[in-house]
C-alpha cells in the first residue's frame, strides 16, 4: 500500500463551517470548532477535510462572495487559528483541503471596488466590463444562474459588469494574464501555509466566449437560467489551457491535488482530467440526480467510469451544499434508514474517491426552516423552494442544548431529531449508522480492491445492482437490494473471507451464492480471488 495517495485512494469529508461546530457560542460555527472536532473525524477514519469558504465576506452567498482571498473571515478565527487546525489535522493524518472560488469576487473585493472607480482603471481589465447595446440594454442574453440577467449596470462608469450569480459577485476575467498570476499566486499563498489541496468552485466557467455571443433558446425558453443552452457562458475550450496551468502550480508541491466543481454531463466532465495534467478529480454529479432505482444507478456510475480517461481517477457523491441530503431525497416512511446505509455502502465501495458531506455519516436528514429563520440568497432571489439551507442545518454532536453545536442560538435550526440522530447516541449504540460508516471506512482501508480496483458491473434479477471490485489476487462483491422485499442477488459461488451486512448485526453466509437481501439492504463480500 506504499503507492496509495490520499485525494485517489482515501475518503474526504466536507465540512460546511459555519455549521460544524461552534466554539464561542456565538451560533456560527469556526475553526477552533473544527479543530475540537477532528478526533470525531480520526475515529472516523477520513483521510482528508474539504472546508467550504472561509475567506473574509460580506456573506451574500455564504462565502462564495469572496473580499480577500488570502485572509480568514473573523467569524471563523485567524491565520493562526487555521494554521493551528492544518498542524492538528496533519498530526491525525488529515489532509486539509480548502474551498476556491476562481470564477468571481465580492463586490467588496479591492481589486473590484479598483476596477469600476473609472473606465481608466488599470484593474478595469481584470472584470468582464461592456457597453450597452443602443438601447441600453446589457451586451447579450445571457442569465444568471441566482437569477435576472448576467449583466450588471455600473450608474457611475455607464458600463455593465459580469455577474453569473448574484449582483455582488461579479465574475473575473481569466483571459487578463494579470489576473491569472494573481490568482496562481493565492494558490501558492495556502499551500505554502500546508494546505493539501483545492476544492476549486464552478471552474466550468471561468471562460466564456470571447464574443460574448447570445445563448440560443432551450426546448423550454424563457427569460431564466433554465430557458436557455449555456453554449457561450461555460465550458469554452480555453479552460483546459487554464487548468493545465493551474495544475503546474499544484504540482511544484507534493502530493496536492484538486477537485472540480463542473455542472456538466458526465462525458463533458470527464474532459478536465485532460491527460492527467488538469483536475486530480471532477465532481460527476449525475448520481444527485437518481430516482431510488438500481438501474439509473448502475448506468450512472458505469457511464461516468468509463468516460474518464485512464490517467484519471473517478469520484463520488451523494450529498453536499447545494442539494438536498440523500438521506432525505431517499427518505421511506418504513425504508428511510434501510436506503442510508445501503447508500453508505454504496458510496464506499464504488470505485472512486468517495466525498462525505458533514452529518451523513449519521444519517442526517434535511431540516425545517420556518420563514423568519430563511438564510439562503435563493431563497429571496429565486423561490423559498430552492433554498439550500435545510441541507446546512447544524451537525448534531449530542442531546444536550444546542446539540452540542453551540451554547448560543445556532444560525439555523437543529433539524428535528437531533435529540436522538447524534453522535452521542449513535457511538453508544454497535448497531447504529454511524457505526455502519465507520466499518466500511476500515474495511475500505484493508482491501486493496474496494481502495484501487477495477470496476465491472455483475448480473442480478430486476431491483437489484452488484458489481466486482478487483486488484490482483484481492477480490470484492458488491450487492444492493433496491426492492422493498426479500431478494437474492444470484451472485457465483465463492467462499467469503470479509465483508459486511448494512442491517445491524445481519450474518454473512459462508459462500456468496446464498446471499439474500432483506429490503433495501446491502452487502459487500470479500472474496476468494
Amino acid at each position: 500500500m506504499s503507492d496509495r495517495l490520499w485525494w485517489k485512494h482515501g475518503v474526504v469529508y466536507q465540512i460546511y463551517p459555519r455549521s460544524f461546530m461552534d466554539s464561542n457560542g456565538d451560533g456560527v460555527g469556526d475553526l477552533a470548532g473544527i479543530r475540537g472536532r477532528l478526533d470525531h473525524l480520526a475515529w472516523l477514519g477520513i483521510d482528508a477535510i474539504w472546508l467550504s469558504p472561509i475567506f473574509p465576506s460580506p456573506m451574500k452567498d455564504f462565502g462564495y462572495d469572496v473580499a480577500d482571498y488570502c485572509d480568514v473571515d473573523p467569524v471563523f478565527g485567524d491565520l493562526a487559528q487555521f494554521d493551528a487546525l492544518v498542524a492538528d489535522a496533519h498530526a491525525r493524518g488529515i489532509r486539509v483541503m480548502l474551498d476556491w472560488v476562481p470564477n468571481h469576487t465580492s463586490d467588496l473585493h479591492p481589486w473590484f471596488r479598483e476596477s469600476r472607480a473609472s473606465r481608466k482603471s488599470a484593474k478595469r481589465d481584470w472584470y468582464v466590463w461592456r457597453d450597452p447595446l443602443i438601447d441600453g440594454s446589457p451586451p447579450n442574453n445571457w442569465a444568471a444562474m441566482f437569477g435576472g440577467a448576467a449583466w450588471e449596470l455600473d450608474t457611475e462608469t455607464r458600463q455593465y459588469y459580469l455577474r453569473s450569480f448574484l449582483k455582488e459577485q461579479p465574475d473575473l476575467n481569466w483571459r487578463n494574464p494579470e489576473v491569472e498570476r494573481a490568482m496562481h499566486g493565492v494558490m501558492r499563498f495556502w499551500l505554502d501555509r500546508g494546505v493539501d489541496g483545492f476544492r476549486i468552485d464552478v471552474i466550468h466557467r471561468i471562460a466564456k466566449d470571447p464574443e460574448l455571443r447570445d445563448n440560443p433558446a432551450s426546448e423550454s425558453p424563457g427569460p431564466g437560467w433554465g430557458g436557455q443552452l449555456h453554449i457561450y457562458d461555460e465550458n469554452h475550450a480555453d479552460i483546459h489551457g487554464f487548468l493545465k496551468r493551474i495544475r503546474g502550480v499544484l504540482d511544484e508541491y507534493d502530493e496536492r491535488a484538486a477537485v472540480g466543481e463542473i455542472g456538466l454531463r458526465p462525458d463533458q466532465v470527464a474532459t478536465y482530467y485532460g491527460k492527467g495534467d488538469e483536475l486530480h478529480l471532477a465532481f460527476n454529479f449525475a448520481l444527485l440526480q437518481n430516482g431510488w432505482d438500481a438501474h439509473a444507478f448502475g448506468r450512472e456510475l458505469a457511464l461516468f467510469d468509463r468516460a474518464v480517461p485512464p490517467e484519471g481517477w473517478p469520484d463520488l457523491v451523494l450529498s453536499n451544499h447545494d442539494v438536498p441530503r440523500h438521506a432525505t431525497r431517499y427518505d421511506d416512511p418504513a425504508l428511510g434508514d434501510a436506503r442510508a446505509r445501503a447508500l453508505a455502502l454504496l458510496l464506499l465501495t464504488a470505485r472512486g474517491t468517495p466525498f462525505l458531506y458533514y452529518g451523513e455519516e449519521l444519517g442526517m436528514r434535511n431540516g425545517e426552516i420556518p420563514p423568519e429563520r430563511r438564510q439562503d440568497p435563493l431563497a429571496w432571489t429565486l423561490h423559498p423552494k430552492v433554498s439550500r439551507d435545510p441541507e446546512r442545518t447544524p451537525m448534531h454532536w449530542s442531546a444536550e442544548r444546542g446539540a452540542g453545536f453551540s451554547s448560543g442560538e445556532p444560525w439555523l435550526p437543529l433539524a428535528a431529531d437531533w435529540t436522538t440522530r447524534n453522535v452521542e447516541a449513535q457511538r453508544a449504540d454497535r448497531g447504529s449508522i454511524l457505526w455502519l460508516y465507520r466499518d466500511l471506512l476500515a474495511l475500505r482501508r484493508r482491501t486493496p480492491a474496494l481502495e484501487r480496483g477495477t470496476w465491472r458491473e455483475l448480473p442480478t434479477p430486476d431491483g437489484m445492482l452488484a458489481w466486482e471490485r478487483r486488484l490482483a489476487d484481492s477480490r470484492a462483491w458488491v450487492a444492493l437490494n433496491f426492492a422493498g422485499e426479500e431478494r437474492s442477488p444470484q451472485l457465483a459461488s465463492a467462499a467469503i473471507r470479509d465483508g459486511l451486512r448494512t442491517t445491524a448485526g445481519a450474518e454473512l453466509p459462508a459462500d456468496a451464492s446464498l446471499l439474500v437481501l432483506g429490503p433495501c439492504e446491502a452487502a459487500v463480500l470479500i472474496v476468494d480471488a
